[in-house]
């Protein structure tokens, strides 16, 4: 069957059962806009920003596990997308980007909106192809989307030269593809399980810490069993959180810079540490040097080799996928009928409640200021704690974290490691599509909300019910409190001046616009908006002490232990 290549690629993605595209045409994706218009099985998204279509993306695969695709232009099509692809890259979020390119004839001649998008996007994928040739083209899609889901995930771009799009080619959509020079492994070293086994057995200090990798692998589920079975504490990252229920006795909650109190003093004095898909970033463990004063056993399970041993030494190495490894140490734990430590690990729990007890995250609230942590817990209380919850990036970001339990996967939608703001309104639409009955609250900043707010008119063409929770301080709120705290209270452009009225600026883009500034009406207008207003979008701009800072805190190369708590001020 000859078909064109624009044919070809709308022919590969309804093979790969894609259902929705998010994307902004342009000059050199004309003629495979022009064949999506012709068909009805994929969906296309028209965002306001092509920032916007790689976040919702992004964010549509955190929430389903689908795979997120998008589209766009050459030239400053792609670069506009580039902050989404590295959000995506450093959260290993799999992802299939379609760029457009100059004819092939132009390559290299400084063409019209020509710009050298492998080489641009080469630090911040997993892997990119230029299609040089019509027959390579379905191939080559095929590749993209095995890559982008396969071993530790992360974003595919395929760029494709408008002349590729008119050509014509026998089309044949291979069924599997295997490449020579990449072979995931996924199974773990039984002999290295079994080690890791007698460690856990005979530790006297144990905690679990796991991250994104439980998320993205889909072993929430069976990590919950393990931890159970083991009866050990456990934590989690930013990025793995509902990897684990938080309502459950043994989450010690969050760690890391702004983690709990009892979950950092634990992971610091613990004997044994089993890492299950989490890669010990500075923002978990704080200065290694101060990690490293312990002596301990570590055990790290992750698909990516190169994870492991990257920042602190681990002592059992596994490399494998996640639920593949957790269900043989289940099984081994089981066929041994193995018991831990039980008289050790009652005085270990003994001390994490002595820490528990310092009651780290308490705030007051007054009858004047709305504080943000009010905000997040009657969220959390109005919605159930079953929303889906994005973020943007800074202090809102991290009181959602604390304050919103997650007791299930994806619940969670946020950039993580490259901290991305603008991310959270964009995710929120790129969830709604994913999963289209349910609650969608973006928690955001009067700053990170107003990078990517043309958003609003995706949302008012798609009629997307999100409610946006913006905790307005007037300042870039995380700016400010490292401002205060490590630079002489000499805030720096950190007040944002000469903001909009949200209200309006809601209303003018045909959404519902409130303005809360009284503590009593926190909670009756969450609720008004989540049931009067349900099938709306409603902006709520929530005014709140502008000097309300996150804690606890592990300053810039300081050790997990060595916190400041609110109290010590």
């Amino acid at each position: 069957m000859q078909l064109t290549g624009a044919e070809i690629v709308i022919r590969c993605l309804q093979e790969e059962k894609v259902e929705h595209v998010f994307g902004y045409p342009g000059g050199s994706v004309l003629f495979i806009y022009d064949e999506l218009f012709k068909q009805d099985q994929i969906k296309h998204v028209l965002v306001r920003h092509e920032q916007g279509a790689v976040h919702a993306a992004d964010a549509y695969s955190r929430s389903s596990n689908k795979i997120g695709v998008c589209m766009v232009t050459s030239g400053p099509g792609v670069t506009n997308a580039v902050t989404g692809i590295a959000t995506a890259y450093m959260d290993s979020i799999p992802m299939v980007v379609i760029t457009g390119q100059v004819p092939t004839a132009y390559i290299g001649q400084d063409a019209f909106q020509e710009a050298d998008t492998v080489g641009i996007t080469r630090p911040c994928v997993k892997h990119n192809f230029l299609v040089k040739s019509i027959d390579e083209l379905a191939l080559t899609i095929k590749k993209a989307f095995y890559l982008a889901n396969s071993g530790r995930p992360g974003p595919v771009l395929v760029d494709i030269p408008k002349d590729i799009t008119t050509q014509k080619s026998e089309f044949q959509y291979p069924k599997q593809v295997s490449m020579r020079s990449y072979s995931p492994v996924v199974k773990g070293h039984t002999g290295q399980i079994k080690k890791a086994l007698q460690i856990l057995l005979e530790a006297k200090r144990p905690i679990i810490y796991t991250g994104g990798g439980v998320i993205l692998s889909d072993s929430a589920e069976k990590l919950t069993k393990l931890t159970h079975a083991l009866g050990f504490p456990i934590t989690q990252t930013l990025m793995g959180l509902g990897g684990f229920p938080a309502t459950d006795k043994q989450f010690l909650g969050m760690l890391g810079m702004h983690g709990t109190y009892e979950a950092n003093m634990a992971m610091q004095h613990a004997d044994v540490v089993l890492a299950i898909g989490a890669r010990f970033d500075d923002r978990v463990i704080g200065n290694p040097a101060h990690f490293g004063q312990v002596s301990r056993k570590i055990i790290h399970v992750d698909i990516d080799p190169s994870s492991i041993s990257k920042r602190v030494k681990v002592d059992v190495p596994i490399v494998g996928n996640v639920p593949d490894v957790v269900d043989e140490l289940l099984k081994q734990f089981a066929a041994v009928e193995a018991k831990t430590d039980s008289k050790a690990l009652a005085a270990w729990w003994k001390d994490i409640e002595s820490w528990r007890g310092r009651h780290c995250l308490k705030y007051k609230q007054g009858k004047d200021v709305i504080v943000p942590q009010f905000v997040v817990e009657k969220l959390y209380e109005v919605t159930g704690g079953d929303a889906f919850i994005t973020s943007d990036v800074g202090q809102h970001q991290m009181f959602a974290a604390q304050f919103y339990k997650f007791d299930k996967p994806r619940r969670w939608i946020n950039s993580g490691g490259l901290g991305t703001m603008g991310f959270g309104l964009p995710a929120a639409m790129g969830v709604r599509f994913a999963n289209p009955k349910a609650q969608v609250a973006c928690v955001t900043g009067e700053g990170s909300i107003q990078m990517c707010i043309q958003e609003l008119s995706t949302c008012k063409q798609f009629r997307l019910p999100i409610k946006i929770i913006n905790l307005n301080n007037g300042y870039l709120g995380m700016v400010r409190q490292w401002q205060e705290m490590f630079h002489g209270n000499r805030y720096a452009e950190s007040y944002v001046d000469a903001l909009p009225d949200f209200v309006k600026l809601a209303e003018a883009y045909g959404h519902v616009g409130m303005r809360i500034d009284k503590p009593a009406d926190v909670e009756p207008a969450l609720r008004e908006a989540f049931t009067k207003h349900k099938n709306d979008l409603v902006f709520m701009d929530f005014i709140i002490d502008p000097k309300a800072n996150v804690f606890p805190m592990v300053a810039a190369g300081k050790g997990l232990s060595e916190m400041i708590l609110a109290e010590d001020l």
